[in-house]
């Protein structure tokens, strides 16, 4: 893990951080809320989409007192000091990315979204000196698979993008374009809106009856909407003639789908048990997360231990470490009011997890403080519905957005830091 905080601002004795003014999770609901798609809103299930926003700055508040001139995140060891967990800003990238179901005639396929920032303050823009035209290019792999040749993408001015949907849509394209509104057919017409299975594939019924027995993580491992699979996203952005490019230094930018949200629905195994434990008629299990039963070599519940971080005793070692448990020293239940959220922060040892209860959901978003090898620093959003749970690990930044005019109910337990 390669540690990157851009600024830590202190906060001087006595004084207290405006979370009132310009907080980052209003800004992160409003980039949710300002993503546009392609076809009209009856086409999409919502409560599946997932938003990945770059992060190409972030800021971090610094210690309470007496450590409020502790500022390098490595050396904050106080584990009752919430403040320094908290994230005062963050810019967002150029790339947009959006996964999700759409809906059309007797089709339900998945898709994905890639967008760019259009104007003179994107990075490609910059390298074109401001003109970029009325498209720009794109080369995409989603998961082991490429597009042969580069992509053109369309300005949408709607949202000031340059955007383009994929659908895994195996029929004819012309009956796709017949099921669409007008809007979702102007799209198609202009090359917003494109069909193509080979790139987003969508095979497998992720259906409960389709999966008794099954290692689900096994199947069908390249469904771009796969249950518990992380979904594997590699880019890169050029200009119309393909010779300018916004590309990472011509490594390509690497992102991931890869909030580990488990529940009714997102599940590693599920079956019936007569008489279990030796009590009598039915129970039906759903494994969510084990090391037992060929799943601890996913090690979804181990976490890796470098030298400036505390293991589960507290202590800190010269060497990175895996432990292969979660370690849990509190259990809560919270109540987030209407219209609330619980803020963008993170916690630098240890995991958490989150759980609705009752019959509300919320928005959950789990992201890196911190560049991981095979992945860029991101925000991922996901709805999380009753009864589903989402894990996050040490490093992960997290919040949990309340937008309804109702309580939201949660069972949080884990390990601050």
């Amino acid at each position: 893990m390669e540690l990157l905080h851009d600024e830590v601002v202190p906060v001087r004795p006595g004084e207290t951080p405006d979370y009132d003014h310009d907080n980052p999770v209003v800004q992160l609901l409003g980039l949710v809320e300002g993503a546009v798609l392609a076809a009209g809103r009856e086409y999409y299930v919502f409560e599946e989409l997932q938003y990945l926003f770059p992060i190409k700055s972030l800021t971090l508040y610094g210690p309470s007192a007496p450590n409020s001139g502790v500022l390098d995140p490595t050396a904050q060891d106080d584990k009752i000091d919430f403040q320094k967990q908290n994230v005062k800003s963050f810019t967002s990238g150029d790339t947009q990315l959006l996964r999700g179901r759409a809906t059309a005639g007797a089709w339900s396929v998945p898709f994905i979204r890639a967008s760019y920032r259009a104007g003179p303050d994107s990075l490609l823009a910059s390298r074109t000196k401001g003109s970029l035209g009325a498209s720009i290019r794109l080369w995409i792999k989603v998961a082991s698979v490429a597009v042969p040749s580069l992509v053109t993408v369309p300005y949408d001015a709607e949202s000031g993008r340059y955007a383009i949907e994929f659908w895994s849509w195996k029929g004819a394209p012309a009956d796709l374009r017949a099921v669409l509104d007008p809007r979702g057919q102007a799209a198609f017409d202009r090359g917003a809106l494109v069909a193509n299975s080979s790139l987003i594939q969508g095979e497998g019924d992720f259906s409960r009856e389709a999966l008794d027995g099954v290692n689900v993580y096994d199947f069908a491992p390249e469904h771009a909407l796969h249950p518990v699979r992380p979904l594997h996203v590699e880019l890169a952005w050029s200009d119309e003639s393909g010779e300018v490019w916004d590309s990472l230094n011509g490594e390509n930018y690497q992102f991931e789908f890869n909030m580990i949200l488990r529940g009714w629905d997102n599940f590693l195994k599920v079956g019936t048990s007569a008489d279990a434990h030796g009590g009598f008629g039915f129970l039906e299990y759903r494994n969510l997360l084990s090391n037992y039963w060929g799943f601890a070599s996913l090690k979804q519940l181990s976490r890796t231990v470098p030298p400036w971080s505390f293991d589960a005793f507290g202590q800190k070692a010269p060497v990175e470490r895996t432990e292969p448990f979660m370690a849990v020293d509190y259990m809560d239940i919270h109540i987030v009011r209407p219209n609330s959220a619980i803020g963008l922060h993170r916690h630098r040892d240890n995991q958490e997890v989150f759980m609705a209860i009752g019959d509300r959901s919320g928005l959950m978003v789990i992201g890196d403080w911190a560049k991981i090898p095979n992945r860029e620093r991101c925000i991922e959003v996901r709805t999380l519905k009753p009864g589903d749970l989402a894990l996050l690990k040490g490093g992960n930044l997290h919040a949990l957005i309340n937008p309804t005019d109702q309580d939201l109910f949660l069972f949080m337990f884990g390990g601050y830091d």
